[in-house]
């Protein structure tokens, strides 16, 4: 879905009218949140949002995978394949799956870990265990009780934050931001905004901790566009923070197309695009997302370059200490209790 502009808007007349859906959804949601939820008898750290839409959590699973290895874990990520049509329980394949299988972002992340999707979570953990993970990450489900979460690592763009601060669908938020706070174990805040300050004041008062970040990109992907102008385009959750990240890396960015997240390209659109960028000498450029959704169909043009990126943290040891103490804690308690 395209988020609507009114949510990123103090007072408009659109988000009163929608209040009281946005009251009734968000008390469903909160008590839904109380739920105990399934052991999943190793540890389980959940990396989500507040609200609906992008803020980074792709990138930030991808950066605690490779703590977790370092720490000798074997991670694997568990997702329920927004967009993709398996119910699974299945671990992703790159050889037979593609993103109408599985999702973008399962797909994506398959590169560089083992990714189990599966709309029921608890079929995902049996699969997940059967492949020997040691840890598993779950990508997205902050809100979902299914499971015990061992650590909730809660992501947050700096130049977006949480908009008019209303519940869905007067505003992105999936429940009132009071329940998710006392849920929370950290705060990931991702650039150098300050429009999620207030929330990181409310983290702090609750002596939980926040963890700044920033996307680096990738050296191979400025390489290839070095001195080309370019065409960007992305179908994520904040395709505006792509095209700031590209012109902040030094990218002459010609033009950009905006669409829906998770938008999946007709034929006719990706024609479009490649006749637009030779009309005028660009260079196509997307997300690694949106590539992992163009992967094997008809008519895409040789010659797009993605643009990667990896989340960087600014203190790498207090995330490691965090990681490794919640991992000890979740094991304690196991062991304990038996």
């Amino acid at each position: 879905m395209r988020e609507p502009a009114f949510w990123y808007r103090p007072r408009s007349l659109q988000s009163y009218a929608l209040w009281p859906l946005g009251a009734l959804y968000g008390a469903i949601t909160a008590r839904r949140m109380l739920r105990r939820g399934f052991d999943a008898g190793i540890p389980v750290i959940c990396v989500g949002n507040y609200h609906v839409g992008g803020a980074g959590k792709t990138p930030t699973v991808l950066a605690l995978t490779k703590l977790l290895r370092e720490l000798g874990e074997t991670p694997v990520v568990l997702s329920r394949g927004y967009g993709g049509r398996l119910n699974g329980p299945v671990m992703v394949d790159r050889a037979r799956h593609d993103a109408s299988d599985v999702g973008d972002e399962p797909l994506m992340m398959a590169r560089e870990v083992p990714v189990a999707v599966a709309r029921d979570r608890l079929d995902g953990v049996a699969l997940a265990k059967s492949h020997g993970a040691t840890v598993i990450l779950m990508d997205d489900g902050f809100q979902n009780p299914a499971l015990v979460k061992h650590a909730s690592l809660i992501v947050i763009d700096g130049e977006r934050g949480l908009g008019n601060g209303k519940v869905f669908p007067a505003g992105p938020l999936r429940a009132p931001l009071a329940v998710q706070l006392a849920r929370t174990d950290a705060l990931v805040l991702i650039g150098d905004g300050n429009a999620a300050n207030d929330v990181a004041a409310e983290i702090a008062k609750r002596n939980k901790p926040e963890l700044r970040a920033r996307l680096k990109p990738d050296a191979a992907s400025l390489a290839q566009l070095s001195g080309k102008r370019v065409f960007a385009f992305a179908g994520i959750g904040d395709p505006e923070r792509f095209f700031r990240t590209l012109r902040a890396s030094g990218i002459d960015v010609a033009r950009t197309r905006a669409f829906a997240d998770h938008h999946m390209f007709s034929e006719d659109e990706i024609a479009a695009l490649a006749a637009e960028a030779r009309r005028e000498q660009l260079t196509l450029v997307t997300t690694e997302k949106d590539l992992a959704r163009l992967r094997g169909r008809e008519g895409v043009p040789d010659g797009i370059v993605p643009f990667a990126v990896q989340l960087e943290f600014e203190d790498a040891a207090k995330l490691r200490q965090l990681i490794g103490d919640h991992l000890y804690r979740a094991r304690e308690r196991r062991f304990g209790a038996r």
